[in-house]
This record gives structure tokens, C-alpha cells and sequence, in this order.
């Protein structure tokens, strides 16, 4: 990449006088690769703080338009975004902001089908799911690891919130820690259980800043860590979460070796 223009050098000044950063830093950031899925929550402050950062090429994934009820979080989208499309009110937000940043549009759901083809698109450097529900965070982790592709997973309810990172040969996998699927309508989802709007700042920013420090090669990552979040109590906590050697996908006998769409099982109850 060619030397900093005077702009960037202002624009991005906070974080050239940063000794772990400094002008290559930056220049790394600005020649990275992110893809976020799901572009709500989480993933619209997560999206706004590595454009304000300077992340050459973002990746919004997102089938869903804009709803009044969605603005108490997502704060990529403003009033005037009700009706749009969800990637494309996060590309005129982030458009607005830095220009140094080049958004990649995907306007469709993850699937089995094209979930490999999206995050291959541009060789994304690191993945962070913001969805909110579990057929697609299992979906997200199997690509991954199949892929050999970091990711930030993270999940944000009423006044919690947890996230962690997985590095390929690193880590643990989100499979390590949730081996499997909890049954449709055992937990519940934002729209039923309600969310405290910021919860997806703490969150989101978070998964940001995991990205950039990965970016970076800087600091220590959430890897073989679930890092948790109480509001109310004003309490994080960093479990350790140790690698599952029988892990389906990640294990020392892998099972799945192919990608396939999830659904929830049902809730067996009185068995």
C-alpha cells in the first residue's frame, strides 16, 4: 500500500501515535477485510466503529428492511432508513462517515448454500456474527472452522450479553462450548424477551475491537474465553473454556465436514 495521504494521516492520527499501531497499523487496517452478518444490534455498532477506524473493505450481510422498533439499538440506521433495506442504510451510514471504506453488499440470508461463496467473495480476514438465532451462529461457526476463517460470535438478551473469538488451531470453537442446539422456543429470542438498547454497543464494540486487535496481530483475544456481561450488576466475567477434543467439527474426528441449514428442534416436554 502506498504512503498515508496528509487526511489519513489527520483522520487517523489517534491511532498512528499509538506505539502497538502507528502508520503500518494503519495501513493494515485500512488494507483489511471484514464481513459482518447481520447487520442489527450488534453488528450495526460493530460496523461503525471499524469504518470509523478505517477497514478497507466491509462485508454487510443482512435479507431483512429496516422497522421503527429496530432503532433503539441499531444505530446504524437513522428515522428516514424505515422501509430500506437493511445493508443498504448501513452502506449510505458508513459512505457518509469515511470514505476510505469500500462496502460490500450482501442482501440475502446465510445458507448452506451460499455462505461459503460470501465470505470467499473477497477472502474476508475475520468474521463477526451479529445474528440472533441459532441456526445461523451454528451455520456461521461450521463455515468457519471449515474455512479456516476467525470469527467473533456474540449473543445479547435483555441485560446480558457474552462473545467470544475463534482462531483456527487456536481455540476453541463456539460447537466446543454449545455442542448442541437448544430446542425451539427454550430460549428465548430479543423480540420476546426484550433487549436494553445498549446492550448491543458493549457487545458490538466489543466484536469491533477483537477484529482490529486481529487485524493488528496486537493484545490478547478472546480465544478459549467466554467473556460475559451483566448490566444490571455491572459485572464481566472471563471464563476459560478449554478446547473439546470430541468437538463435531473441530474435534481430533471431526462428523461434519459439510455445511448444512439448521433447524431447531422442537421442545420435548414431560420426556
Amino acid at each position: 500500500m502506498s504512503q498515508l495521504t496528509n487526511e489519513q494521516l489527520e483522520r487517523y492520527s489517534r491511532h498512528i501515535i499509538l506505539e502497538q499501531v502507528g502508520g503500518k497499523g494503519q495501513k493494515k487496517i485500512l488494507s483489511a477485510k471484514v464481513l459482518i452478518i447481520g447487520t442489527g444490534g450488534l453488528g450495526a455498532p460493530a460496523a461503525m466503529y471499524l469504518a470509523a477506524a478505517g477497514v478497507g473493505h466491509i462485508g454487510l450481510v443482512d435479507f431483512d428492511t429496516v422497522d421503527l422498533s429496530n432503532l433503539q439499538r441499531q444505530i446504524i440506521h437513522l428515522t428516514n432508513d424505515v422501509g430500506k433495506a437493511k445493508t443498504q442504510s448501513g452502506r449510505e451510514t458508513i459512505n457518509a462517515m469515511n470514505p476510505d471504506v469500500q462496502v460490500h453488499a450482501y442482501d440475502e440470508q446465510v445458507t448452506a448454500a451460499n455462505i461459503r461463496d460470501i465470505i470467499g467473495d473477497l477472502d474476508y480476514d475475520f468474521i463477526i456474527d451479529g445474528t440472533d438465532n441459532f441456526p445461523a451462529k451454528f451455520l456461521i461457526n461450521d463455515a468457519c472452522v471449515l474455512m479456516r476463517k476467525p470469527f467473533s460470535h456474540a449473543g445479547i438478551i435483555r441485560f446480558q450479553g457474552q462473545t467470544m473469538t475463534y482462531v483456527p488451531d487456536k481455540s476453541p470453537c463456539y460447537r466446543c462450548v454449545f455442542p448442541k442446539m437448544p430446542p425451539k422456543d427454550a430460549v428465548p429470542t430479543c423480540r420476546q424477551a426484550g433487549v436494553l438498547g445498549v446492550m448491543g454497543g458493549v457487545i458490538g464494540t466489543i466484536q469491533a475491537t477483537e477484529a482490529l486487535k486481529f487485524v493488528l496481530g496486537i493484545g490478547e483475544l478472546l480465544t478459549g474465553y467466554l467473556l460475559t456481561y451483566d448490566a444490571l450488576t455491572m459485572t464481566f466475567r472471563k471464563i476459560k473454556i478449554p478446547r473439546n477434543r470430541r468437538c463435531n467439527i473441530c474435534g481430533e474426528q471431526p462428523t461434519i465436514t459439510e455445511l448444512f441449514d439448521y433447524e431447531q428442534p422442537t421442545c420435548s416436554f414431560g420426556r
